[in-house]
């Protein structure tokens, strides 16, 4: 089974993103790949809020999504769309991904559920809260590569969610990310490989690279991780996409010999002593 990752450095016009989204897909396809996986933000980046503002609608009025929605179904490609900034009903944002099939159609949808709200050593400060709302459902979704588990970014941080994904069945973990240099370099390859081990699933994670239009910079590296915590790809910082060969029987291979799923316990009360 094939797979694609697009690595992007997304910039600050939806419609240039989209260009990019659009010949992935078409590459993709080309290739024989089974389904594209694209980054967190896929749209757009872009953190000077007044400005992204004027480019941030609805679900139903969203070009970028429109776009791709109609590529998947011209070329008869499966694509997690890592996120879009979508603007809700209420008038909050939502950092929304997507699941859509061979014929356009969405199947899946997930708003990231843990925002980034940090203060970094490297003088970075982040206020995801500030704007966006979080969601309240964990989602998998029945793919051609197997039952996939949504999450985005930070939520690679919190490992009970991906437990709750593949005890609910998931054979694969897609993380679309926009790391920032400083916590990639020093968590971003041993998170992703834990998250693989503890569940014993593919963990597919494309990601943001590279020095956007807004100034921000993104660590890159979306990686491929198996069952059994190996690195199958690692795309580096160049921008592009990155072609890999799964074998989804590996997921029962490693549970046969560790049944971490068959051996979870419900966490008893703590006694603090």
């Amino acid at each position: 089974m094939k797979l694609a990752l697009l690595q992007m450095t997304s910039g600050i016009d939806p419609a240039a993103n989209a260009r990019t989204i659009v010949e992935a897909i078409g590459e993709a396809a080309d290739a024989g790949a089974a389904t594209l996986f694209t980054p967190e933000m896929s749209g757009l980046l872009d953190r000077d809020r007044a400005r992204a503002a004027t480019h941030i609608a609805t679900e139903a009025d969203d070009q970028v999504l429109a776009t791709v929605r109609e590529a998947a179904a011209r070329h008869g490609l499966w694509v997690h769309l890592g996120s879009l900034a979508l603007r809700r009903d209420d008038g909050r944002l939502a950092n929304r991904g997507f699941v859509i099939d061979d014929t356009g159609a969405i199947r899946a949808r997930y708003d990231k559920l843990h925002l980034f709200d940090v203060d970094l050593p490297s003088g970075e400060s982040w206020r995801e809260s500030a704007a966006f709302a979080g969601g309240d459902t964990a989602t998998v979704v029945e793919t051609p590569v197997g039952p996939l588990g949504l999450s985005i970014c930070y939520d690679l941080r919190f490992p009970a969610l991906y437990q709750a994904l593949s005890t609910a069945g998931a054979t694969l973990l897609g993380v679309p990310a926009a790391f920032t240099r400083p916590t990639g370099a020093a968590h971003w390859h041993v998170l992703l490989r834990a998250r693989a081990i503890e569940n014993a699933c593919f963990v597919v994670a494309a990601a943001q690279t590279g020095t956007h239009e807004d100034g921000r910079a993104t660590y890159g590296h979306s990686l491929v991780v198996d069952p059994w915590g190996a690195v199958l790809l690692d795309m580096g910082e160049d921008a592009g996409l990155g072609l890999i060969e799964i074998d989804p029987a590996a997921v029962e291979a490693v549970r046969a010999r560790i049944p971490v799923i068959g051996h979870r316990r419900a966490v008893p009360d703590v006694v603090k002593a």
